[in-house]
């Protein structure tokens, strides 16, 4: 079978998934995969579907305005929903299970809402190569039986980008991105200072060219280090003199001590090492 009928399949498979449901609230980041699935969501059930944004410090900015304006665009009811760290009991002391935590308050927050608009279900983005890593947030999708179309249909990443761009979806080829909070060592309180910290410098060096990317925080005593990871094909240009010296000038200008390369090159859940 080509895959190219597989991909129709899963297609066609998370369509019918979908069309079990009368209404549907979908967990919306704007990322890739909340954008695809929000998409399909929209054809296939109309006006029974209700996008649902979380705002807050550790989500960037950019993130909630470009979720909101392709909802303005495509005509999806919005609604967006603002948390602070406080909100969250246990999050600011980032434990291992922080997503864990997260999750279960965030979501449990959505399932108020469908429930106050009489929505049949909660539906989020996860794909098949998000069971690869280590996430503790899984559980409490399970817990609070939210559903998760794209993996049940069986889609990988790279077929969602691929469906994404026969949708003409702008997010076809966006960087992948997480939650800030992820950029901090697992014991190290999250603070609204820190997650800012972050937020800019990623924000920074996106001027600069760099797209796949992040800004890893570690704290060292009373002092604070930027651990910078870009793709391996973009090692070079970060470590050319001239853009090295403005990265090292802009991120001591935003509250880092020390800023220092990761020359492994970005990958997901670099965090994640020695979690058992």
């Amino acid at each position: 079978m080509y895959k190219g009928e597989e991909i129709t399949e899963k297609l066609d498979k998370l369509k019918k998934i979908i069309s079990g449901y009368n209404r549907a609230l979908i967990a919306f980041s704007g990322g890739v995969d909340s954008t695809f699935l929000l998409a399909v969501a929209n054809e296939v059930l109309g006006d029974g579907v209700l996008a649902v944004n979380i705002s807050a410090p550790w989500v960037p900015e950019s993130e909630t305005s470009e979720a909101k304006s392709f909802c303005e665009e495509h005509g999806i009811e919005y609604v967006s929903l603002s948390k602070e760290i406080e909100d969250i009991e246990g999050f600011a002391g980032n434990p291992k299970d922080r997503c864990y935590i997260c999750k279960k308050a965030l979501f449990s927050a959505l399932l108020d809402v469908a429930k106050d608009r009489g929505i049949d279900v909660v539906m989020e983005g996860s794909n098949v190569d998000d069971l690869s890593d280590y996430r503790p947030g899984m559980k409490a999708l399970k817990e609070l039986d939210i559903k998760s179309p794209l993996r049940e249909a069986g889609l990988t990443k790279a077929e969602i980008r691929e469906l994404s761009k026969e949708l003409d979806l702008p997010t076809f080829d966006k960087p992948s991105m997480a939650c800030l909070a992820s950029r901090l060592v697992y014991g190290e309180t999250i603070t609204r200072k820190k997650l800012s910290m972050v937020e800019r410098a990623e924000d920074f060096l996106r001027t600069l060219g760099f797209s796949q990317l992040r800004v890893r925080l570690h704290e060292t005593g009373a002092s604070f280090l930027a651990r910078v990871e870009v793709e391996p094909s973009k090692l070079e240009d970060l470590m050319s003199s001239e853009v090295r010296d403005q990265v090292e000038s802009k991120l001591k200008k935003l509250g880092f001590d020390y800023v220092a390369v990761d020359i492994g090159g970005y990958r997901t859940g670099s965090m994640n090492v020695g979690i058992n």
